[in-house]
């Protein structure tokens, strides 16, 4: 069984790795934090191995790590990694199912490698594997472990939250190498690989970026109005939409080279969104 130590290092992990998901779990019931605060240390983890490694390989080699964990062929050492006996005991507690996460294991294999996000439905897929999961699962969590239906509040919101962080990090990323909002957008609109990489604007970026934002915009909706159609006690797991309408909304509204780091709110101020959105929303 999971000592309290692994679960306050595992809430510490996400604090330092995953900001804006671990304010996130500031307004949920305080019974369920530490599971969901688990599931999203594992998250920010693994989203991590790629500037933790020398390259692809040693990457591989963490990411079988977790899959041998999941699968319990890790032996008895999985659990001297805290945030691994957090996740474990998550998944126990709450009957998790071990095959999504896996399946958010292979989604992160994408990370490892420069090859360009090559379309949209791959970007969404992409997504669904990887945010929407960690919605859907958290929802469960909530919900004494039994699955959450449909899932298009997980679904829709997962696929935002990729694009808005991605379009955020479009600098950051770029400056990689690598290219992981949907290729085929950009290249409709004349935008080229070398443009991306050594940061250089263009009317074509700008067009397809804004095309990116208002698909961004309608899986918002979308997912608005599904997590109003959820009983009260799971809406707790979406409370991340308050944050990330806000920082759609100023993404939209900044000027200068969508290369340069974007606004972003204080913590309180997230804080305060992600309450008051969670209060409207008892």
């Amino acid at each position: 069984m999971t000592g309290q130590d692994d679960t306050d290092f595992a809430a510490r992990t996400l604090r330092e790795l995953d900001r804006d998901r671990y304010l996130a779990t500031l307004v949920l019931p305080a019974a369920h934090r530490p599971a969901i605060s688990a599931l999203l240390a594992f998250n920010a983890e693994v989203a991590a191995i790629r500037e933790r490694v020398s390259g692809p390989q040693p990457g591989e080699i963490r990411l079988q790590w977790w899959n041998d964990a999941l699968a319990g062929d890790g032996h008895g050492e999985v659990r001297q990694n805290p945030v691994a006996a957090a996740l474990l005991d998550a998944i126990e507690r709450h009957g998790l199912p071990a095959g999504t996460l896996q399946r958010l294991l292979g989604a992160r294999r994408f990370d490892l490698y420069d090859d360009p996000m090559p379309d949209l439905p791959t970007f969404e897929g992409y997504a669904g594997e990887t945010a929407s999961t960690l919605f859907q699962l958290s929802a469960m969590i909530l919900n004494h472990g039994e699955p959450v239906e449909p899932g298009d509040a997980a679904g829709h919101l997962g696929v935002a939250q990729a694009m808005i962080g991605h379009l955020r990090a479009l600098g950051h990323v770029s400056s990689q190498g690598r290219i992981m909002l949907p290729w085929s957008i950009l290249e409709a609109n004349g935008v080229r690989e070398s443009e991306l990489f050594t940061g250089r604007d263009s009317e074509g970026l700008h067009a397809a970026l804004g095309q990116i934002a208002e698909l961004a915009g309608e899986h918002l909706d979308k997912a608005r109005t599904a997590i109003a159609a959820l009983p009260s006690g799971l809406r707790p797991a979406f409370a991340a939409i308050a944050v990330l309408e806000r920082q759609l909304a100023d993404w939209r509204q900044k000027t200068g080279s969508p290369f340069a780091p974007p606004p972003g709110d204080p913590d309180w101020r997230k804080i305060t969104r992600l309450a008051w959105w969670t209060w409207r929303n008892r």
